[in-house]
Parts: C-alpha cells; structure tokens; sequence
C-alpha cells in the first residue's frame, strides 16, 4: 500500500515537470527561430531569399553575403565606432550606477525617495519623445564642448549612458540593500574605513548585479540605431555598424543577403558575452527579483 502511494504522488509531479520542459522547449523554439531565419537567410544564395515561396532550409549555401559586408569600404572602422562607444558606456554605468545605489541604500538624505521615483519615472519615458529636443541639445552642447557635439561619438557615448543608468542604478539598488548592515559595522570595528569597505567587501558581493548592468548597458548601446543616425549626420568615418547597415536598404533592391550576414556579425559580440558570463547573469538577474 506504501508503495503503491508514492508512486500515486510521483506520477503528476512527473507528469507536471515534463509539460513544463515541453512548455519551455516551445517557447525557446519560437525565441530562437527568428535567429535561426536570421542566419539562414545569411547563407542563402540571392534566388532562395527572393524566392515567393522561401523553404526554412538550404542545399547551396554560400558566403557570399558576408564577403560583400566584410569588404565595404569602412567595415572595420565602423564595427570599432560601435564597440567603442559599448566598452565607454559599461565602463561608466557600472561606476556611476555602483555608486549611485550605495548612496541611494547606505546614506539617509532630503529627496531620497523623491530621486528613487524619479529614476522610475525616467525608465517610463519613450526614448522617440525625446530625440528631437536631445538633437537640439546635443547641438548646444557642441558650441562649448565639440567632443560632444553633433557629428562626434562622444554625443552618443553620453546619450546611451544616460538612459543605461536608471536600470542599472534599480538593480544594483537592490544588491547593495542586500549586503547586512552589521557587515560594514564590523569592518569598520576592524579598522576600515567606509572607502576601503566599500570598494574591497561591498563590491564583490554585488559582482552578479555589476555583470548584469554590463550585459544590458552593451546590448542597449551595441544595438542603438535611433540616436546614431539622429548625431551623425554628415561625418560618416564616425558612422556606427548598424547605422552603416542601411547602405543595402534599397527602394527597389535591398540585399538582404547582406543585411542578414550583418546582422549576424553584429549579433556575435553579444552572444560571446552572454556566453562568457551567463552563470553570474542569471544570479544577478535573480537577485535583483528577490532584492
């Protein structure tokens, strides 16, 4: 009777687990079939991409779409424009949105809540609504400081870590409310100061939120196109790699072989960072739920 009651048990739970693997193969099927249409599409001669009726599989592949895209004029430069202003954009996000959280978490001050709604807020607002008036400031900005200005990769650098800071700054919040209180209490009873506690016990216990701000801070500044085609305007050596992606955008003949080989060149960068640190992603995205 013992026996046959656990297996009574174990059945739905089996039962349940195997339609939730089901459930999720499904849904990552249907996440990682554009990808795969993506790549596809890369490796197809002209005739199968043009094809009325397009078959998700190929008997000729070719290479020939990535050739054309890494031999335009300027490739290199452009793929370095991009991976510049990404490496720029992490770099300050995850000290300003560090030192940001442990000033919002560790210190009481006047405003504190009034700048926690804000930053909210600021994550609400369409990044559409503010392009034209960003424009005109960026074109302020260039009479004073050019680096900054209209037709530099410094507007962008600046653009891109200004909306990477409010997420980043919330998840790291949570982080740094997550490290006890008694912990800096005790490192100060040792003789450290709140610098030293700070940068050499603080900041390794939130190192899976830090990794999870640079993931998104990459991705959000690899892939923008709005606001680089919205500053450079004329100066085209500082053209980023999706901006340069619209010289195949055609009215009547777009190579779209070529649009889908550099898609997938630009979604590579991403993936090999993903891949380098999923592990202390997926904690940090967990923590920043729980906390």
């Amino acid at each position: 009777m013992v026996t046959l009651t656990r297996r009574t048990r174990r059945g739905p739970h089996k039962t349940g687990r195997l339609l939730t693997e089901i459930v999720t193969v499904v849904i990552a099927g249907f996440i990682a079939f554009p990808l795969y249409w993506m790549v596809l599409s890369a490796i197809k001669p002209p005739g199968e991409i043009q094809s009325a009726s397009p078959k998700p599989w190929t008997f000729a592949p070719s290479m020939d779409s990535f050739t054309r895209v890494l031999s335009m004029n300027g490739f290199g430069r452009y793929f370095l424009n991009s991976l510049l202003i990404a490496v720029v954009v992490v770099a300050f996000s995850l000290l300003l949105s560090f030192l940001s959280a442990v000033a919002l978490t560790r210190f009481r001050f006047r405003g504190r809540t009034v700048l926690l709604v804000m930053i909210l807020v600021a994550q609400m607002v369409p990044v559409e609504a503010l392009t034209i008036p960003l424009f005109f400031l960026m074109r302020s900005i260039g009479g004073t400081t050019p680096a900054f200005g209209l037709n530099e990769l410094g507007s962008i650098m600046l653009v891109d870590l200004v909306f990477s800071l409010p997420l980043a700054i919330w998840l790291l919040r949570g982080f740094v409310a997550a490290v006890p209180v008694e912990l800096e209490e005790a490192a100060k009873l040792d003789g450290a100061s709140r610098i030293r506690f700070t940068w050499q016990i603080l900041l390794p216990l939130v190192l899976p939120g830090l990794v999870s701000v640079s993931v998104l801070a990459f991705i959000h500044a690899w892939n923008d196109f709005l606001f680089a085609k919205t500053f450079i305007i004329s100066k085209t050596e500082n053209q980023t790699l999706p901006q340069a992606i619209l010289v195949y955008f055609k009215p009547e003949d777009t190579d779209w072989g070529a649009v889908m080989a550099a898609s997938t060149l630009m979604t590579i960068p991403a993936l090999v960072l993903f891949v380098l640190v999923q592990r202390k992603l997926v904690s940090g995205l967990d923590g920043a739920v729980k906390g």
